[in-house]
């Protein structure tokens, strides 16, 4: 049996039924949006089996995009849910025959509490249709089950319009990058613009000695402190340098290498530094990456030392 040619087939008919969709988004389209948008409460979304989970998917992805939302099943709604619709929001039914017995027990409470119905059914005579204010078709010629039964295509393109509806709110909203990130503070995204330097900076327990410490000590210092340095400061607790172990590699290349020299004789003496712990931590690693170091050390606007950044720190975290 050839499993890639069937694969290719279902990847191919259900393309062809998005492009086709594509095409003939209906007259009710630019409504749709407009209503969802102007909704005071929420949009809630209600489906049962295949669309049901469908729904919950798009539920999430509305949530997650601008536009307030949750799934609530028809049978629950039945049983003591339907009071979690206010008359203030707006429902969003999906059912490809459009004559689901659970929803449809829903739709004459749905319009006795006055809430604008948006129906996605594959057929516009249908009863859900029908009842509807709006519609939009989520008809397909073709599913891409062998049977022309199980749901595929169209639990595909109803997903895909789903996505079409909240780009398009995104849009509506002016919704920006910083607005995604507030709702996945989690994320990548969300590390990226939201975590700061204070948030991931070592304070404690730095590895810190004078610029007069034997390099011997020094090294010690730099072996317990766990970051493959050491930081150097004066006598008056400033800043004066940083020795790690590419200083050690080279430091061991030298004639005049002796354990007992002061480490300041082998250290970098301008390492790279920041002085603004609001600074995004995205950006710090982009000063590391540009300077193509391992550490940033973070000091006040006197060079007195705050604390350090350590490269493998900000990927562990992953801040990209």
């Amino acid at each position: 049996m050839n499993y890639q040619a069937i694969a290719q087939e279902v990847l191919l008919t259900e393309a062809k039924e998005l492009e086709r969709a594509a095409t003939n988004l209906g007259s009710d389209l630019d409504a749709i949006i407009e209503t969802i948008y102007h909704t005071k409460g929420k949009l809630i979304i209600t489906g049962v089996g295949k669309s049901g989970l469908v729904g919950s998917k798009m539920a999430a992805t509305f949530a997650s995009t601008g536009t307030s939302s949750f799934f609530l099943h028809p049978t629950e709604a039945m049983h003591g849910d339907l009071g979690m619709i206010d008359r203030e929001d707006c429902v969003l039914a999906i059912s490809y025959s459009g004559e689901s017995e659970e929803l449809i027990k829903m739709v004459p409470h749905i319009k006795r509490l006055g809430v604008q119905l948006i129906g996605m059914a594959g057929n516009p005579d249908s009863t859900l249709a029908k009842n509807s204010d709006l519609f939009l078709s989520i008809h397909v010629t073709k599913e891409a089950c062998p049977l022309n039964a199980a749901p595929t295509s169209s639990t595909t393109l109803t997903m895909a319009l789903g996505d079409a509806l909240a780009v398009a709110l995104m849009n509506r909203r002016d919704f920006q990058k910083e607005d995604f990130a507030s709702f996945h503070p989690g994320g990548s995204l969300g590390k990226r613009l939201f975590v700061k330097i204070d948030d991931v900076m070592r304070k404690e327990d730095l590895p810190i000695v004078t610029q007069e410490t034997p390099l011997k000590e020094a090294i010690i210092t730099m072996s317990e402190g766990r970051l493959g340095a050491v930081i150097l400061q004066n006598g008056d607790r400033k800043l004066a340098g940083i020795f790690t172990d590419g200083d050690l590699r080279r430091a061991l290349m030298r004639e005049d290498f002796s354990l007992d020299l002061p480490v300041l004789d082998y250290a970098t003496t301008s390492p790279k530094t920041i002085n603004n712990t609001a600074m995004l931590a995205s950006d710090a690693l982009k000063i590391i990456e540009s300077q193509k170091v391992q550490h940033l050390i973070v000091t006040d606007e006197n060079d007195r030392i705050l604390g350090i950044i350590h490269i493998h720190d900000l990927v562990e975290m992953g801040i990209k």
